[in-house]
């Protein structure tokens, strides 16, 4: 399986979902750097199940245990690797699947690519559970980032049919983003919370799931980083934010919008602000030919319902190569939305880190 990401970083991300842990290795961090365990650990528990009634009851403590790479506090230029011990599993739930794979679901791909081995309990490597993984290494990326005064975070921008208050595309303030971290639905407009509550709600007493969309911002970028063509900004984020499973599309800055506008409407012109080059709109998201422009980097990311409903659906049995209904068990969100938030903070961290070692 092609589960490590690789450039000045590299992300190494292992185990199943109801294996016996999960974990990640993260090399290419400099030495010396101190990793607030409270403060990861606070970070770790915003993706957490089990939390929130709108969530999978499926507790897990989701604390990371340190096998190499940190001593008294501070990385030591060696690899960091960490697991997080799974103690909370139920894999016979998931004993259906095996020959009737789930609609929307990894099962049946994978059953063809490892020829009837893979781990399907839970979701095997292909659940959601491994972004706990991936926000062992962002987490710790965001300290140093921020450090450098570099701040992220995200947002949901809508679920179902409910909409929020998207950032403003200049003007990101450190408030906002320290107050949505705090948030258990984490977004700017707190009309809309109780209402996306009641959309997951409705979603799930009828036994059925729903997506939405997920805003991430990064502020304090230098101009500069990234490059063109196949090392752009954009590839770097998308290739860690596709690694975050139910996600089926991303836009930075106005995105698919730029494609009904005239030019003179979405090219943002240069201004001087404070003696600083800087652009007095940002349809570009803070990124002009894959390198960063110094303005808000901002880009939003489509999740799909997830795959696991109680509603019956149609598939097929593979060992008998005929039609079957199925009726998915087990514990699953009816909506991953707010839980996914963190994992985008991760997957930017880790973009914008590796740009800046290179």
């Amino acid at each position: 399986m092609a589960s490590t990401w690789k450039n000045r970083l590299t992300v190494s991300i292992f185990g199943q979902s109801h294996g016996v842990a999960i974990g990640v290795t993260l090399d290419g961090l400099p030495a010396g750097e101190y990793i607030d365990m409270d403060a990861l650990g606070a970070f770790l528990l915003r993706r957490a199940p089990g939390r929130f009634p709108w969530a999978t009851p499926r507790k897990e403590a989701d604390e990371p245990e340190f096998l190499s790479g940190i001593v008294n506090g501070k990385t030591c230029g060696a690899p960091i690797t960490a697991i997080i011990r799974n103690t909370n599993t139920r894999s016979g739930d998931y004993s259906n699947i095996q020959t009737i794979p789930r609609p929307g679901h990894a099962d049946f791909t994978a059953h063809v690519k490892y020829g009837g081995h893979a781990d399907l309990s839970g979701g095997g490597h292909f659940s959601g559970r491994l972004t706990a993984a991936l926000c062992i290494a962002g987490g710790i990326c965001l300290q140093i980032l921020e450090r450098r005064g570099i701040l992220i975070g995200a947002q949901i921008a809508s679920v179902g049919s409910v909409f929020g208050k998207p950032f403003h595309k200049v003007k990101v303030s450190e408030a906002e983003i320290k107050r949505l971290r705090e948030m258990d639905i984490p977004t700017l407009d707190s009309q809309s919370v109780p209402l996306i509550i009641e959309e997951i709600e409705r979603a799930k007493q009828d036994g059925n799931s729903v997506g939405g969309t997920v805003e991430c911002a990064a502020i304090g970028l230098p101009a500069g980083l990234g490059s063109p063509m196949f090392d752009g900004m954009e590839n770097k984020i998308s290739q860690l934010v596709f690694a975050i499973p139910a996600v089926k599309g991303i836009e930075f800055g106005e995105g698919f919008g730029t494609a009904f506008e005239r030019g003179s409407v979405i090219n943002d012109a240069f201004i001087i602000n404070e003696g600083k080059i800087q652009t007095a709109t940002n349809s570009h998201g803070g990124i002009l030919g894959g390198i960063t422009s110094g303005m808000p980097l901002i880009f939003r990311a489509a999740i799909k319902p997830t795959p696991s409903i109680s509603k019956e659906q149609q598939s097929v049995n593979i060992d008998t190569n005929e039609p079957a209904t199925l009726t998915v068990k087990g514990r699953h969100d009816p909506c991953i939305v707010p839980r996914a938030v963190p994992c985008f903070e991760a997957a930017l961290a880790i973009a914008v880190y590796d740009a800046i070692l290179e």
